[in-house]
C-alpha cells in the first residue's frame, strides 16, 4: 500500500548537466518515502535530460502508485516543454 507522505522537492533557476545529479539524488530519496511535489517556479533555463529525468520520476511513481506533479511550472519551464513536444508527458502532472 501506498504511503501517504508528500515530498517536496524545489527546482533550482538553471538545471543543467551540473545540477542534474542533485536533483535526481533528491527526487530518488523522495520516491522511495511517497509521494511527490516538485516546485518549478524558480526555473529559468532547463536542459533536455532534466526534463525526462522528471518525465522518469513520475512513471516511477506511477509504478509505485505515488501521487508526482510540478507545481506552479514558470514559464520558462512550460516553453521548453512545449519547444521539445513533450505537453503530452508532462499534462497530466503540471499544476499551476
Amino acid at each position: 500500500m501506498a504511503k501517504q507522505t508528500l515530498h517536496t522537492v524545489a527546482l533550482p533557476e538553471i538545471i543543467d548537466l551540473d545540477a542534474i545529479d542533485g536533483i535526481r539524488d533528491q527526487l530518488i530519496d523522495a520516491l522511495e518515502e511517497g509521494s511527490v511535489a516538485v516546485q518549478a517556479g524558480a526555473v529559468e533555463r532547463v536542459s533536455t535530460n532534466a526534463l525526462l529525468m522528471l518525465v522518469s520520476a513520475a512513471e516511477t511513481a506511477r509504478r509505485h502508485h505515488f501521487e508526482f506533479c510540478i507545481e506552479a511550472p514558470s514559464a520558462a519551464m512550460s516553453a521548453a516543454i512545449e519547444r521539445l513536444g513533450l505537453d503530452a508527458q508532462f499534462s497530466g502532472m503540471m499544476k499551476q
